[in-house]
């Protein structure tokens, strides 16, 4: 068998390693509630997911009857507050995700996490799941001034994580566009938070679960040029 082609996996979070529409929806609903809205189905907040919390919430007014900038200002810190005091009643690790971040291991990768989640938040939700010390780097929306569809995002997670040859796993158009013009080979999974069909999303394979994603990385590779962080 040959060398495995890569030593570091970037890993979205939301809808990529873990199923937090229950909490996600109970958050946004708070608030909506609180607003004197309509509450949305987890189902609809599924498409609204992965642009950050005030791009949720903004989408949640949008759906309700409409909103103003300053309705989302006005509502964001209340979503924060119930979400990071709720953060891992209901989400999961979709299934297979743990046997796969231990097969990558023992192949000697490096995991890393690129998310538009609030940094603070991601690293409770990581905690929570018992996956403390799994990544070697943790960036969310707010750990840079730019964040995810921005390039700079996925590369500065992989500089801090040490570099290497890099793939990137994702559920939306928003992790594939950051992958490719991050010039980074990107895996999409068919279960995520998807504004449209997975089949359309146009990542380099797309896999149903995940005990696909080590062979799906097998097939992928990019040029050493493109491909080859280290030291980035």
């Amino acid at each position: 068998m040959s060398a495995f082609p890569f030593d570091l996996v970037v890993f979205d979070l939301d809808g990529t390693l873990v199923d937090t529409g229950p909490d996600l929806t109970a958050a946004l609903n708070h608030v909506l509630h609180r607003m004197g809205r309509q509450t949305v189905t987890e189902a609809a907040v599924r498409d609204m997911v992965g642009l950050g919390a005030a791009k949720l919430l903004e989408r949640g007014l949008d759906a309700t009857g409409g909103g103003t900038p300053e309705m989302v200002q006005a509502g964001l810190a209340d979503f924060l507050n119930f979400y990071g005091d709720n953060i891992c009643v209901h989400s999961r690790p979709y299934a297979g995700v743990e046997q796969a971040m231990d097969h990558l291991e023992t192949l000697g990768c490096r995991l890393a996490i690129c998310t538009n989640k609030p940094e603070r938040m991601s690293a409770a939700l990581i905690s929570s799941l018992g996956w403390d010390g799994r990544f070697a780097a943790n960036l969310g929306g707010d750990s840079l001034p730019v964040r995810k569809p921005d390039p700079l995002h996925l590369t500065e997670t992989i500089a801090r994580a040490g570099g290497g040859r890099v793939a990137f796993i994702g559920d939306s158009i928003v992790d594939v566009l950051t992958a490719r013009a991050a010039a980074v080979p990107v895996i999409t999974v068919a279960f995520g938070f998807a504004d449209r069909p997975a089949d359309e999303l146009g990542g380099d394979v797309l896999i149903h679960h995940f005990d696909e994603l080590v062979p799906a990385l097998r097939e992928i590779r990019l040029p050493d040029e493109l491909n080859d962080r280290r030291g980035a």
